[in-house]
């Protein structure tokens, strides 16, 4: 992990449209017992918009699309399944379900909350795989509480590799 992927303390955009949709699904995701962050560079060096643990270790990758435009440029989405045991696209309820691709979950959700429209499948990671993304997202998660909790500190400060 490059110590540059882990900062970014609330790299969600309050007031935008994603913002809207990421914090709803966040609220989602930890009334289903998947606690999440925003934004996790992948070992792929794709950035996840959401990564969120389940109590049993289940990793699962949401993609946030604010718009038409913004599904239709694209073309990456598929980069991050080989990293998590289920993927989902979030959107707002405005946005055509019938564009998002039946193979994968689907979360309709707004500033508030959210709903699975649509459960995704489970692909189960490989133990290696799924123990290099958990280590991952521990120390991005554990890195962002440090700063929260330690103004004026950042990651650059230490070593984290």
């Amino acid at each position: 992990m490059h110590d540059g992927d882990l900062i970014l303390p609330d790299p969600v955009q309050p007031g935008t449209r994603a913002g809207a949709i990421a914090r709803g699904t966040l609220r989602l995701l930890a009334g289903l017992g998947y606690y999440g962050v925003t934004e996790m560079t992948l070992a792929n060096n794709r950035r996840a918009d959401i990564a969120a643990v389940g109590g049993g270790g289940e990793i699962a990758v949401v993609e946030i699309k604010s718009s038409v435009a913004d599904f239709r440029s694209d073309s990456k989405w598929q980069e991050y399944m080989p990293f998590c045991d289920r993927f989902y696209f979030a959107v707002m309820a405005d946005f055509p379900q019938d564009l998002i691709p039946d193979t994968v979950g689907l979360i309709v959700a707004d500033a508030f909350g959210g709903a699975v429209i649509r459960e995704a499948p489970v692909d189960k990671l490989a133990g290696a795989r799924r123990k290099a993304v958990t280590l991952r997202f521990a120390r991005l998660a554990a890195c962002r509480l440090q700063m929260v909790h330690d103004a004026g500190w950042t990651d650059r400060q230490v070593s984290l590799t």
